[in-house]
């Protein structure tokens, strides 16, 4: 870990894995889908409509999981001072965010024709809400400090207190009687008939593939854009 904090090193091994993820990823998200639309049974009481959990669950895991990788990279950069830890959490948080938000639109969509309504006002929709508004303060808040040349510890603290709402959604559906339906997957076990899970799978290696995939992108760009401007600096200096 503290060996791939240097930019060099991370960067060699950046620069041939991007392509590798996003690619892996997009063939691994467009087959799990094709599956999940062509090969799988509809269920018994939700019919066609079920077919949406191949997008919603993983842009449900990925919106949480990404905020994890920003609360992560926010610790370690208050911790350790790691030089690229806030370029980790930066470059994390829009991803997160677009994945929360397709989590919310997919929610809805597949909540009209089972609750009979666009939206309500249930404990997961509305954590993952919150969590989505949290996504974009971070976001404006980063820049800002970005624009007022801040040190990153403001957008950093934001980023570990933020993640105060991850149990929060995750066992929203526990503690409180909602319409969202209870746990399906676990560990061990999945409420879900083997015929219908199995595409699922795929879906989530290959979106959580094509995130990280796009996570290494920005940081490559992000750290291209500093070398310029540092770069820029010093031939203004002379």
């Amino acid at each position: 870990m503290h060996a791939l904090a240097n930019p060099t090193r991370f960067l060699k091994l950046a620069r041939p894995l991007t392509p590798v993820l996003f690619w892996a990823g997009v063939a691994l998200a467009l087959f799990g889908a094709w599956a999940g639309l062509t090969q799988t049974p509809a269920d018994y009481l939700q019919k066609e409509s079920v077919r949406i959990l191949y997008i919603h669950v993983p842009a449900a895991w990925l919106g949480m999981g990404g905020w994890t990788g920003v609360a992560g990279a926010s610790l370690g950069y208050l911790i350790w001072r790691h030089p690229l830890a806030h370029i980790a959490a930066r470059s994390i948080a829009p991803a997160g965010a677009v994945f929360a938000a397709l989590c919310l639109i997919t929610g809805s969509i597949w909540g009209r024709p089972t609750w009979g309504t666009w939206w309500e006002w249930d404990g997961r929709l509305t954590s993952m809400l919150l969590l989505f508004f949290v996504y974009i303060a971070y976001i404006a808040l980063a820049r800002a400090d970005s624009d007022r040349g801040g040190d990153g510890r403001v957008p950093a603290l934001f980023g570990v207190a933020g993640s105060v709402l991850l149990p929060i959604v995750r066992y929203s559906v526990v503690w409180w009687n909602t319409l969202h339906q209870g746990q399906s997957i676990g560990l061990t076990s999945s409420s879900i008939d083997g015929s219908m899970l199995w595409p699922l799978f795929f879906t989530i290696g290959g979106f959580t593939l094509l995130f990280a995939g796009v996570v290494l992108m920005r940081m490559r760009a992000m750290l291209a854009t500093q070398k310029v401007e540092a770069r820029l600096r010093r031939m203004a200096a002379r």
